[in-house]
């Protein structure tokens, strides 16, 4: 183990092999999930990327709710609950963590932020406070998303962030790049599930690929949100002929 590893939060994970309900319950099913064992982490920004349905959100989900995160995001005091859509993983990963406890942490996940705005304005303005003094609500969906992270996020923390880039152009994809390193250089840890060839590119990432039967490690370069990019970016004209005609 390195020195690095034994400065996370979060280490590593273990899925129990065992349990009787793995099978063709869902996420059970997912060949992905089927196939996994042990994740583990070695940098303090991990992301996930891979195509849809891969289960890249049910694994960021799990860790979440299994570290002790509402499962609709939020702190670990966010306790509401508007519909309870979650799978049972978190019940049959093991997380093994490091040996610092986080002073601070949140799980961001776009589809049901607006439920965690809501739940901020009801717990009164003393809260409010810590997510910049205005509602959340009263911003646009990118502007509370870059709120968040420069009022509630503290540093010393443990960041889950599931599609983060769904509210943000890519100018405030760099700023949240920005904003990301230096909750990093203050001793942060993030897990990040994204599509986003922006917030890809943060140096010295660990990627893991979700594909339909694995998850591996893989550089920026291979990931196909760069390649593709990339492509069309330089031969635009080209694809939009093949894609259109």
């Amino acid at each position: 183990m390195t020195a690095m590893n034994r400065d996370l939060y979060i280490r590593s994970l273990l899925l129990n092999k065992n349990d009787s309900d793995n099978g063709n319950v869902y996420p059970f099913n997912l060949p992905v999930i089927r196939q996994l064992e042990r994740l583990d982490f070695t940098k303090k920004v991990t992301f996930f990327v891979g195509e849809n349905g891969t289960g890249k959100s049910t694994l960021l989900e799990a860790i979440a709710v299994a570290y002790g995160f509402n499962a609709e995001g939020g702190s670990k005091n966010f306790n509401f609950s508007t519909r309870s859509t979650h799978s049972s993983l978190h019940e049959h990963i093991a997380l093994s963590k490091g040996v610092k406890q986080p002073k601070d942490g949140f799980f961001l996940r776009a589809e049901s932020f607006y439920n965690v705005a809501t739940e901020v304005d009801e717990l009164g303005e003393g809260l409010l406070k810590s997510y910049g003094g205005a509602s959340l609500h009263g911003q646009s969906h990118g502007e509370s998303f870059l709120s968040l992270m420069l009022n509630r996020f503290w540093g010393n923390g443990l960041y889950l962030l599931d599609e983060p880039e769904s509210a943000l152009s890519p100018a405030r994809q760099l700023s949240m790049l920005a904003i990301l390193n230096d909750l990093v250089k203050k001793d942060s840890q993030f897990i990040i599930a994204t599509h986003s060839p922006i917030l890809l590119a943060y140096p010295d990432a660990l990627i893991y690929l979700f594909s339909e039967d694995k998850i591996e490690p893989v550089k920026y370069e291979q990931t196909e949100n760069y390649l593709l990019t990339k492509q069309f970016l330089n031969h635009t004209d080209r694809m939009l002929k093949e894609l259109l005609d």
